[in-house]
């Protein structure tokens, strides 16, 4: 109760007012006072409950302790247990309002003698930061004591004035009784205590385990993880299975991150990390996806002279080799036609996850123009074209796109032997010719352009019609048929033996129906003085002169047909 006098000049509201504001004083008093006589003191105290970040301990006061799992296991081996006893340090109120706890027993010199003890001994001892001031801050060690803003651990500036009323252990660097002149080293201290806990933090570390961490540090090659006290580098090509340019597009200093441990080198110290570990290799989905033949799409991730990558799956790029990109353009860098970013599609030639390599063709995705060019380019057919290139053999002609026809050099011109073809044709010249063979299998036109230029034998058709007169040479002479020259390259055929004289077509057998012409026939032939069966004497020998009716022309076959002329 306060034991200030009743004033009845004031309202209630005033009244009320100050005697709030005179208990939070006495309050404040109170708890300052309290922890002024609790920080530094090592009392027997009774865990009461187990959290999982650290224990709840009874000190006997009205205020309970706190003490984190990691300073139980600095000096304990088995686990903590409610009801059981323990000696703890008691230090200043956390942010839950718990005394924090240690049980590492620091002491706190009571004179000279036990300050030059700890000295010369180089034992840790307690110290209160009381002030800060230039260049460092003033401790309060039994004795005031300077410790020197660069041995204090704190790396910001920012951060020194919280370290003001903090219970902290230090190391004596410098002590001068006479001038009572004391310097203190916290970072010392810090260090050590981190090393002990790096230590500790490897031997408890096995290759293959997967762990928890923080990302302390982010460069572009990787990433620095906290795993507890030791870092790890989780490398840019560990993090994804997909190309990383740097680490700072997979991560950012504070991410909490489940890696796997690839590698530890006792000898260094150091931990290799991985995080596209955890995940399924995508190389193993695309042996279950992917098979020879399939049609498939993606985009260009990257171009090389020899060809272009492209992204398939995450992490699964397959190469699109520069002699599969067209099939007759013979390119020159896969630049030329696509770019990177691009979505094409492509078909599957060959797959082996086990080398990790896909091979792609895109000119099969476009479709093989050769798939039915003996359909579209049949023999004897007569097509147009676009001469591509000339060589010493012959003359490339686009057809199509992708099919490309040759006309050798002998199959150019009638008109006279060439010793090369740029001496009758250009390139990207428009050109006719007649298809003379056809291979889809080897992929091969074979084209003729002399077989289109007019012949003497189109000439002697244009001026001739059936019925006609003419002389001609015989130059042979077989039975009943012979060839008769007509003119310099005009070679004809004729039927030496008149039609009434020749068999019936066939030399058909005579069936019951046909007696009565076969007896006329029989009888015309036998008062014509010719036996039946009887084959005349060719009337015509070889190089003879003769006159000889046209019987039959045909321009499309350039075919002559004669008859002897009466």
């Amino acid at each position: 109760m306060s034991n200030q006098h009743f004033d009845p000049s004031l309202t209630p509201e005033e009244t009320s007012s100050r005697e709030e504001t005179n208990f939070g004083d006495i309050l404040s008093n109170f708890e300052q006072q309290h922890r002024d006589a609790a920080s530094g003191e090592t009392v027997s105290g009774i865990i009461v409950s187990v959290r999982p970040d650290g224990i709840v301990v009874d000190i006997g006061r009205k205020i309970e302790g706190f003490l984190p799992l990691t300073k139980w296991t600095e000096t304990e081996s088995g686990d903590p247990a409610v009801g059981s006893p323990i000696t703890v340090s008691i230090g200043p109120r956390n942010e839950e309002g718990y005394y924090e706890l240690s049980t590492i027993k620091v002491e706190r010199p009571k004179d000279w003698t036990g300050l030059q003890r700890a000295f010369e001994e180089k034992h840790n001892i307690a110290g209160t930061v009381t002030e800060q001031v230039k260049g460092g801050f003033r401790v309060d060690i039994g004795v005031q004591a300077f410790m020197p803003a660069s041995r204090s651990g704190i790396r910001e500036m920012s951060e020194m004035p919280a370290l003001v009323g903090q219970e902290i252990q230090c190391r004596i660097t410098k002590l001068d009784t006479e001038k009572e002149d004391v310097v203190v080293d916290r970072r010392v201290v810090l260090e050590e205590e981190s090393a002990k806990k790096r230590e500790q933090a490897f031997a408890d570390l096995k290759d293959g385990a997967i762990v928890r961490g923080r990302v302390r540090n982010v460069m572009d090659f990787g990433a620095f993880v906290d795993l507890g006290g030791v870092d790890g580098l989780l490398h840019v090509v560990d993090m994804s299975f997909t190309r990383v340019a740097k680490a700072s597009d997979v991560v950012k200093p504070g991410d909490e991150l489940e890696v796997k441990i690839l590698r530890i080198d006792p000898a260094t110290k150091k931990i290799s990390l991985g995080l596209k570990q955890l995940q399924e290799d995508p190389w193993s989905v695309a042996a279950r996806s992917f098979q020879v033949g399939d049609r498939v799409s993606g985009t260009v991730s990257r171009l090389a002279d020899f060809g272009a990558f492209v992204e398939l799956l995450p992490g699964v790029d397959g190469l699109i080799h520069v002699s599969e990109l067209s099939w007759n353009k013979r390119v020159r860098k896969p630049g030329d036609l696509l770019k990177v970013g691009e979505r094409v599609d492509a078909v599957i030639l060959q797959i082996d996850p086990a080398q990790r390599r896909i091979g792609l063709g895109y000119k099969q995705a476009l479709g093989d123009p050769w798939e039915k060019v003996e359909e579209r380019f049949p023999v004897g057919s007569t097509v147009e074209g676009t001469i591509t290139n000339l060589t010493q053999f012959g003359a490339f002609v686009e057809l199509a796109e992708g099919v490309e026809g040759m006309v050798h050099i002998s199959d150019i011109t009638n008109e006279k032997r060439l010793d090369h073809p740029r001496e009758k044709l250009a390139k990207g010249q428009k050109v006719r010719g007649v298809v003379l063979e056809a291979d889809r299998e080897k992929r091969r036109i074979r084209l003729g352009m002399k077989q289109l230029e007019p012949t003497t034998v189109d000439t002697f058709i244009s001026e001739h019609q059936a019925g006609q007169t003419v002389s001609g040479r015989l130059v042979e002479v077989r039975g009943d048929r012979a060839k008769v020259e007509l003119g310099e390259g005009v070679i004809a055929d004729c039927q030496l033996r008149p039609k009434e004289e020749q068999p019936a077509a066939a030399e058909r057998p005579p069936v019951a129906s046909d007696v009565n012409s076969l007896s006329a026939m029989l009888a015309a032939r036998w008062k014509q003085g010719i036996e039946p069966n009887v084959k005349t004497k060719p009337t015509a020998r070889a190089g003879e002169v003769r006159s000889f009716r046209i019987a039959h022309l045909d321009p499309a076959k350039r075919l002559i047909e004669l008859e002897l002329a009466s």
